[in-house]
């Protein structure tokens, strides 16, 4: 990598001092995979979980 040159990519998301449930985030019914990326995503952009 070139000197001074910043890194690719570097999104961090904390879920530190986070309290809620995983049925409150998923709901109580089975999802698959891609319902599941699709409702973590939504979580961390409405609590404002990810960082650069």
């Amino acid at each position: 990598m070139a000197k001074g040159k910043k890194a690719f990519g570097g999104y961090h998301i904390s879920f530190k001092g986070c309290k809620d449930s995983l049925e409150s985030v998923f709901g109580s019914g089975p999802i698959g995979p891609s319902e599941m990326t699709k409702k973590i995503w939504a979580y961390v952009k409405r609590k404002k979980l990810g960082k650069r």
